[in-house]
């Protein structure tokens, strides 16, 4: 019999058994301890780099408790709609702190973000007469590059061929010329062409990409490209064989590049620019459920509380999240199951043919390295409402930052007084 590889929790079994009880399962909960460390590592590993900025992605995982911990860290935010600029200026996050990468855009959110001094992060080349017409062009604009056949995606976010994001290469070179023509003073450059990688290399090659196309865009336009954004995309061990991105090589391999390129090219101080969402808050968060049954037919299934409306990436992605038998560390995983939820969707599963130790009703799970794309992909479908997310301060008392919706949550937006003459 054999034990499935672990993974560690950063709270003890009585810890977790002591919340579970105190707040009604399932919830989300985040280490406020281990995002503040990862955020601070990630900044003094580019502490070489002119003006280093992290971006923090807050589609991952979009809690005004959570981004102000970043805004506190000398963390900016990565916006993409109305909800997510909206978030960011209740948290005291504005100005060139906010980049605003959005894709078929509205013009109000054009205008909000103007008006709030974020960076306009332009997906495509007839953004900017839309952008003109509505808000006004900024003084600082930044194109987003898709790179087409000169690199390769992967599974989750695609080939950058049939990707919908982006500038193709000659895109780039008229998008600037027209902007620069306009009048507009500032530019920046962006591309984001991955997500949850974890080969180092993949970053430091989109590094080289966009310090060769600055100095090309630079040299043949006869301006100047004042920062790179390199996107996010760095991915988190979501098994437990994985290994995580070695920060510490990328940036030093980024320096070289830097050294290399954009120096001599007469671009130096250029500030360079990250928007993780994943790395910063995946690893730190953690979707805790109870067995609610234990099934067996032409399977063995484990029921839980919770649903992929909790989390929904194993059911979109077929990804993987570690799964953690609170107090059966130690037993022999000598189980296979199905972990399920209660939707009426036979893809609503957290894991198939995974190896656990014996399961009973009442027992606690924790499944590993939800922070991220976790609660915030949640939905209602089938009724469910959406769970609570609970936060562990550095000094282990655990508050609640959102809680679960009510079924009169559910309905706000039905008006059951004009039903009744219906």
């Amino acid at each position: 019999m054999t034990t499935e590889l672990t993974k560690a929790l950063p709270f003890s079994n009585d810890e977790i058994i002591a919340i579970a009880n105190r707040f009604e399962t399932p919830f989300h909960v985040y280490d406020e301890k281990g995002i503040r460390e990862n955020a601070r590592r990630l900044i003094s590993a580019f502490s070489w780099a002119p003006s280093f900025l992290e971006y923090f992605a807050v589609k991952a995982a979009p809690n005004p408790y959570l981004m102000k911990i970043f805004k506190r860290e000398g963390i900016g935010a990565d916006c993409s709609s109305m909800a997510e600029l909206s978030l960011a200026e209740r948290c005291g996050i504005v100005g060139e702190n906010v980049m605003f990468t959005s894709n078929d855009t509205p013009s109000g959110e054009f205008k909000a973000a103007k008006d709030m001094g974020a960076v306009i992060n332009l997906d495509d080349i007839s953004h900017i007469p839309f952008l003109e017409e509505h808000a006004g062009l900024p003084e600082l604009a930044c194109i987003r590059y898709n790179p087409g056949t000169a690199r390769t995606g992967n599974s989750i976010i695609g080939n950058p061929v049939e990707a919908k994001y982006g500038f193709t290469r000659e895109q780039v070179f008229e998008g600037y010329t027209i902007l620069r023509d306009k009048g507009v003073k500032r530019f920046g450059l962006h591309t984001m062409v991955a997500s949850n990688e974890l080969h180092y290399k993949y970053f430091v090659d989109t590094a080289v990409m966009l310090f060769e196309l600055a100095a090309e865009v630079s040299r043949e336009l006869g301006i100047k490209i004042e920062f790179v954004n390199l996107g996010g995309g760095i991915g988190i061990p979501y098994k437990p064989d994985q290994i995580a991105v070695d920060l510490e090589a990328v940036s030093a391999e980024m320096k070289a590049a830097y050294d290399r390129i954009i120096v001599p090219a007469g671009l130096h101080p250029l500030k360079i620019c990250l928007e993780s969402g994943r790395m910063m808050t995946g690893p730190y968060g953690f979707l805790v459920s109870r067995v609610l049954h234990v099934k067996t037919t032409y399977k063995n299934y484990v029921g839980l509380d919770a649903c992929m409306a909790n989390l929904m990436r194993p059911a979109l992605y077929g990804a993987y999240h570690h799964i953690t038998v609170v107090g059966k560390e130690n037993e022999p995983a000598n189980h296979i199951y199905d972990v399920t939820g209660s939707l009426c969707e036979n893809n609503d599963k957290f894991a198939i043919d995974r190896k656990l130790p014996l399961i009973v009703p009442g027992d606690l799970v924790v499944i590993h390295d939800a922070g991220a794309h976790g609660h915030a992909m949640g939905f209602n479908y089938n009724g469910k409402t959406r769970s609570a997310e609970l936060l562990r301060r550095e000094n282990g008392e655990v508050i609640e930052i959102r809680r679960a919706e009510t079924l009169d949550d559910l309905f706000a937006t039905l008006d059951f007084e004009k039903l009744k003459s219906f």
